[in-house]
């Protein structure tokens, strides 16, 4: 069984050219595959490619992926300053004449985007080799998610495997007591005549169609097949290679409207709760599905 989960969690570090780095990934249930980056300043450019190989891996779930990064200890980054910006403070200054002091350096530093910390100043053969190497990482922790996905996966399997299990005995109590019902309706119409006249002489062919009529009215057997033909799909799901959350889905849709049904069409006690035990398992297998890929 190959069924994926959507809930996970796993982490990659590295390190290239004085830099070190951390990527954390995590997914959760989600309609779609969604997925949320957090790149530092300088590093968007890896977005399409973080893009491509989550696409590669996933298709379902919400997913985030951050990247931390920070120099080896002892590295310095190279310090740039602005001095366009700069000047267009000073200019944007002097509109005030000798209302206002002079602006001093320190104060001219602290505003933002004046200083900062270059970090993306290599030359362009360096910053290839270290954008390749911060992806390699990040294959790494999608690779590291999708194993988590897929152990999820498993117990998912399993707990599906054992429900489909239920349903199939479900299913056989349920057509063994549609089965029994005619001669059951049959008893009970005879049973509730003779209570309200002894002296009643029941005409048996009359009693027949009586009876004809009323268990036609609550044959199950149509939905009784199509619950085992559901249930049969289900098993084929669970065997499947590719993601089957929303044929999951739909077919748990169909599971409910089948059971329903029957509930609704029965007119034997034993048989309603058959079918209410049904529901119960059927709302269980959706439980379990909602967080399939």
């Amino acid at each position: 069984m190959s069924i994926s989960g959507m809930t996970g969690f796993a982490r990659a570090e590295g390190a290239h050219g004085g830099v070190r780095w951390v990527w954390e990934a995590k997914s959760v249930n989600g309609r779609a595959l969604d997925m949320k980056l957090r790149l530092p300043p300088g590093f968007d450019g890896l977005e399409p490619a973080a893009r491509a190989a989550a696409s590669a891996r996933f298709k379902r779930g919400s997913l985030q992926a951050s990247l931390s990064i920070a120099r080896d200890a002892g590295e310095t980054a190279p310090v740039k300053i602005d001095l366009k910006l700069v000047e267009r403070f000073l200019q944007a200054g002097e509109t005030f004449g000798d209302r206002v002091e002079k602006p001093r350096w320190d104060g001219m530093l602290a505003l933002k985007g004046v200083l900062s910390a270059e970090d993306d100043v290599i030359d362009e053969g360096a910053r290839t080799s270290l954008d390749a190497a911060l992806l390699a990482s990040l294959n790494a922790a999608l690779d590291g998610l999708n194993e988590a996905r897929r152990a999820e996966g498993r117990m998912l399997a399993s707990a599906l495997t054992q429900l489909a299990d239920r349903l199939d005995a479900g299913i056989a109590a349920a057509r063994s007591s549609a089965a029994a019902a005619p001669a059951a309706i049959a008893e009970r119409i005879r049973t509730r005549l003779a209570a309200l006249s002894a002296d009643v002489q029941l005409d048996p062919q009359r009693l027949a169609q009586e009876a004809a009529v009323v268990a036609s009215k609550a044959d199950v057997q149509e939905e009784v097949d199509r619950l085992a033909a559901h249930a049969g799909e289900l098993r084929a799901l669970l065997k499947s290679a590719e993601p089957v959350g929303r044929k999951l889905d739909f077919l748990g849709q169909e599971l409910t409207r089948e059971a329903n049904t029957l509930c609704s069409k029965s007119g034997d006690l034993d048989l309603t709760r058959i079918g209410l035990d049904l529901k119960a398992v059927v709302d269980q297998i959706k439980e379990q599905a909602a967080n399939a890929e």
